[in-house]
């Protein structure tokens, strides 16, 4: 061989190396977090549970992780089968992972709203008012939880290798609806998709908007829920090992339409969640895959409104919780943050902003506007992303005393308000690539 043809062989190899360095690797995870039943665990969602503890297990609960990385920028979205995260979760995680570069930045956890799986103020380790009917901290509880998240992150960011990404998004009619009556539905079905340059598929995130409340305050047993079935589905729809998670979007107000004359809350759940599954699939064989896809993260932190109850909390949520005002103004204190954060990750096509807490639709879906105005092909609502902090309205629902939601809602008519305009200027850097 000459010297040229030595040459050229040494600049296309140059070449293929810096491209293959700089292309985005990502790796997954999941790890069965099931609680065991001695923990004694009470169940999340209802009042009326009175912090009864969690009778069997209908269906194992799992966290999952996906990370990505690309040059020097990494990130993990995590996804859980339970209601949602307390605020002391995520940073006691963080203090763990950090030697591993991982921190509040570009870290986003997403909880799937499960009203069957275990209670996140038994979670909460500022919680030290031994209320049942608003949970009582279990620190075992806390502990497990926090192992499993540290575990399934290490897991998944082992062995990353070169992906292929790509996402498609196909409105879904008579699955979902709005529970208050209002017009704002979220139909977007979000699928995005992630596969080895082999070909061989490692993860599948489905965003879909809807309370997974099938189980009532009756049902004891722990469960996933409709997400937790629609994962499990979906796993086999693909096959091949891939791991399927799931984040709820701005479900507020939205509720799931179930199917009719089916008196099992589980069976539904099962009906519904397979359903959905069929859905997601249909829409992750039309994706097409990109090798080189956009890939950057944001995170800002944000000052919350004074702390306040609705005035009509003793009517609503007062009185499912069997709460006085002297307990209530307890909980805002302890409980309840002063600030917030909110992360944002562009991955490709696809821009997922988080919402620290129970977003209604309409909220929802006018950051969703903005954000295709600015270019984003796919956005979305990351719901109940980190922490709940309770439910976001607009002022209008606030005032109107929009039945339990503006009960539940900690932070005055501007809350709204204050958070939309934090997930969009996080989201802005974003797309401004």
């Amino acid at each position: 061989m000459n010297i040229y043809k030595l040459l050229s062989v040494f600049i296309l190899f140059f070449a293929s190396f810096v491209v293959s360095a700089q292309s985005i690797k990502a790796g997954a995870a999941a790890v069965d977090m099931t609680p065991p039943l001695k923990m004694k665990f009470a169940l999340g969602g209802y009042g009326d549970r009175m912090s009864k503890p969690a009778e069997g297990i209908h269906d194992r609960i799992w966290a999952k992780a996906v990370v990505l990385q690309k040059g020097d920028k990494k990130y993990a979205v995590i996804t859980m089968d339970v209601l949602a995260l307390p605020p002391n979760v995520k940073p006691e995680l963080i203090e763990r992972v950090a030697p591993d570069g991982w921190s509040e930045d570009n870290v986003m956890i997403l909880a799937s709203h499960s009203h069957a799986s275990f209670d996140m103020t038994a979670l909460n380790d500022q919680n030290h008012l031994g209320s049942p009917q608003i949970g009582i901290f279990q620190p075992e509880l806390l502990e497990h939880v926090l192992k499993v998240l540290e575990e399934v992150m290490t897991e998944a960011g082992k062995d990353l290798q070169p992906v292929k990404i790509g996402t498609g998004s196909e409105i879904v009619e008579g699955m979902n609806r709005n529970r208050r009556g209002d017009l704002d539905v979220d139909r977007n079905l979000t699928v995005t998709r992630v596969d080895l340059m082999n070909g061989k598929p490692l993860a599948v995130l489905v965003n879909w908007t809807a309370h997974p409340t099938f189980m009532s305050e009756d049902d004891m047993w722990v469960s996933g829920g409709w997400p937790g079935y629609m994962q499990r589905e979906l796993q086999q729809c693909i096959g091949n090992g891939v791991i399927a998670l799931y984040c709820n979007g701005a479900e507020g107000d939205q509720s799931a339409i179930g199917p009719s004359g089916v008196k099992s809350h589980y069976e539904r759940a099962e009906i519904y969640g397979r359903a959905l599954a069929i859905k997601a699939s249909e829409v992750y064989h039309k994706i097409k895959l990109q090798k080189d896809v956009e890939f950057d993260y944001a995170f800002n932190e944000v000052a919350l409104p004074e702390r306040k109850v609705h005035p009509l909390f003793m009517e609503t949520g007062g009185k499912e919780y069997n709460l006085t005002p002297e307990v209530l103004d307890a909980i805002l204190n302890v409980m309840s943050p002063e600030a917030t954060s909110v992360g944002a990750v562009k991955i490709g096509d696809m821009l997922m902003v988080g919402a620290p807490g129970e977003l209604a639709a309409g909220l929802g879906l006018q950051i969703k506007s903005e954000l295709k105005a600015k270019g984003i092909k796919y956005p979305v609502i990351g719901g109940l992303a980190n922490e709940w902090i309770s439910y976001i309205l607009s002022a209008e629902q606030y005032n109107n005393g929009a039945g339990y939601e503006s009960s539940v809602s900690f932070y005055g008519e501007t809350l709204g308000e204050v958070i939309v305009k934090g997930m969009l200027d996080t989201a802005k850097p974003l797309t401004e690539k």
